[in-house]
């Protein structure tokens, strides 16, 4: 699987509030990150924190902007076949980030200038408010952070 996720849950859920919802409170969901969220109900959780692949499948030399060399991941869960294959895991991840989070939850992503532009458009694409997303700090490389929060629902 891609990403850090989830086996089944586990079996000392917590019940949450008045909600009803049995969810695993301060645990590590180990396994596929997508069927991970997809066993967690609908809006129950207040924040995402995500650290998702960062495709840097190089075919050549790649250089961050103050010179220094960025090596490639050979690992196989940051192998996509193309921008599309990369695009469409992006888009499925965050369409279950999304099912998963409250109204007024929050979600942050880290990144690379090599994938977060990408994984931004489909924030955008999937509806998380737009005026909310930030860069939170230019300096960083080469990982940067996105934020999206209070996503709307319709």
């Amino acid at each position: 699987g891609r990403g850090a996720a989830a086996s089944d849950l586990p079996g000392d859920a917590v019940r949450v509030g008045t909600t009803g919802l049995d969810l695993p409170l301060d645990s590590v969901l180990r396994g596929d990150c997508i069927e991970s969220l997809r066993r967690l109900p609908p809006a129950s959780v207040h924040a995402v924190f995500a650290d998702p692949p960062y495709n840097l499948q190089l075919g050549g030399e790649l250089f961050r902007p103050d010179g220094s060399h960025v090596d490639a991941v050979t690992d196989d869960w940051d192998k996509f076949d193309s921008f599309a294959a990369y695009d469409a895991f992006t888009s499925s991840w965050l369409a279950e980030a999304r099912r998963i989070l409250k109204p007024n939850g929050t979600i942050w992503v880290i990144g690379s200038y090599h994938n977060i532009f990408r994984v931004g458009a489909s924030l955008q694409d999937l509806g998380f408010c737009r005026d909310k997303v930030k860069k939170l700090d230019a300096q960083i490389s080469p990982q940067s952070s996105l934020m999206a929060g209070g996503s709307k629902r319709g």
